[in-house]
């Protein structure tokens, strides 16, 4: 028997480093060769990764979140398979996991049995709770112990060394009589106590990760404007009343038409800023990114080269690019490549947004909700549909009156839609 480590491959042109997405086995299964072993995700796009050899998994490479570089062993396996040198290890490997220092004060505890949740406890302690945003210390053991004894361990004085809360710790609280909370005024109310710890992983820490670059190296610019679409809505009506078999319109393929013939008399929107060059890049195609609300998290598709389809074409392209971003099933070339950003919340949308930009984009538009208002046509309050429309910008390289001048283009387009189809 000899056992063969399973390497993360490269898994994307100049992709250094990959996070696990999911695990498809666990120590001590019998995998086949090219069974998937697990999944890891690089930017947006998610990758199986298959067994190279027969045998049983002895080790695997850790935990759903965590990062592995490239080249790094994934899962080594006990195989009868033929050895290789750069990839075989003599023996099974030892467990990586650090030993947390001796506890000085306080044998190792024994092996604790489940604990059932008590009612809400007032824990003892010998010392002030840590300092606001200081994490407790303690070992994955505790940690899960404390959880199932609804326990909240930043109110836990640890007696280990640097303050670690050991299992001894715990007893101790336990040992404590449980006291109810107050209740108030024989309401029966009971005070809430406990907190979870939920980990930051898969596309949820890319979003992060996304959302703080943006912040961080962007100053952003808003502009919000009030838009009167009761043309364009009727123009819908009419269209959708007559569409025969093509797809329904909604008011996004409008919105992305404007904002395609808004580009072309403002090409610095249509924009890369790569500020690490100081270079700005202009895009003669226009490829609309539609941040689309997934249960993973936002994902933003590409709709790519606006400006040479119609609203049938873009209305069928954003129906099939979103069903494959929900469904988890948009490719990679799928997934990037925009130049200007479309964000809408749809009917729940707010009265006004502040949308943050696609890095490296220079400006995103942001759709609110639209609803019927009482407007002032000279004489006398009329109902009108009418629709906000926020947009930010990168302020490094677009001014605030071009931004403003820009926002006045998409609005005059929409007031009047028949201007987006005529050819100046």
């Amino acid at each position: 028997m000899n056992i063969l480590s399973v390497k993360l491959p490269d898994v994307g042109e100049g992709v250094t480093e990959a996070e696990l997405a999911e695990w498809n086995v666990k120590v001590g299964d019998v995998v086949k060769e090219d069974d998937v072993i697990a999944a890891v995700m690089t930017d947006k796009a998610t990758v199986e990764i298959p067994s190279l050899y027969d045998g049983k998994i002895t080790w695997i490479a850790g935990e759903v979140g965590d990062i592995l570089a490239v080249g790094s062993d994934l899962v080594r396996i006990e195989t009868d398979a033929e050895a290789v040198a750069e990839t075989s290890t003599a023996a099974e490997p030892a467990d990586d996991t650090p030993e947390p220092a001796p506890d000085a004060k306080a044998p190792e505890a024994s092996p604790v049995a489940p604990v059932t949740p008590a009612a809400p406890t007032t824990l003892a302690r010998s010392a002030p709770p840590r300092a606001e945003g200081i994490a407790p210390l303690a070992s994955p053991s505790v940690r899960a112990r404390a959880r199932k004894g609804g326990i909240d361990l930043r109110q836990v004085h640890g007696t280990g060394p640097a303050g670690r809360i050991t299992q001894q710790d715990l007893d101790t609280v336990f040992a404590q009589p449980p006291q109810p909370a107050t209740q108030g005024g024989g309401t029966g109310r009971v005070a809430r106590t406990g907190t979870e710890e939920i980990k930051v992983i898969g596309m949820r820490r890319k979003i992060a990760e996304r959302m703080a670059l943006a912040n961080a190296r962007i100053p952003h610019i808003t502009v919000v404007e009030e838009v009167d679409v009761t043309g364009l809505e009727d123009l819908r009506a009419n269209m959708n009343a007559r569409r025969g078999d093509k797809p329904k319109l909604t008011v996004l393929p409008f919105i992305a038409a404007a904002l395609s013939r808004a580009v072309v008399d403002h090409p610095e929107m249509n924009a890369h800023y790569m500020d690490d060059d100081g270079i700005v890049i202009r895009h003669a195609g226009v490829n609309i990114g539609m941040a689309t609300m997934t249960d993973a998290g936002l994902v933003v598709p590409v709709l790519r080269h606006v400006e040479s389809l119609g609203l049938f074409q873009t209305a069928a392209e954003i129906s099939r690019l979103s069903e494959a971003a929900r469904t988890g099933k948009a490719k990679r070339d799928e997934l990037t490549g925009s130049t200007i950003t479309i964000t809408s919340l749809g009917p729940l949308g707010a009265l006004a947004t502040t949308p943050i930009i696609n890095h490296p984009e220079v400006a995103i538009l942001g759709v609110n909700k639209m609803a019927t208002r009482p407007m002032w046509d000279g004489s006398q309050f009329v109902p009108r549909k009418m629709m906000n429309i926020s947009a930010s910008f990168d302020h490094r390289v677009i001014d605030g009156w071009d931004a403003a001048v820009f926002v006045q283009r998409i609005k005059t387009l929409l007031e009047t839609p028949a201007l987006i189809f005529m050819e100046e």
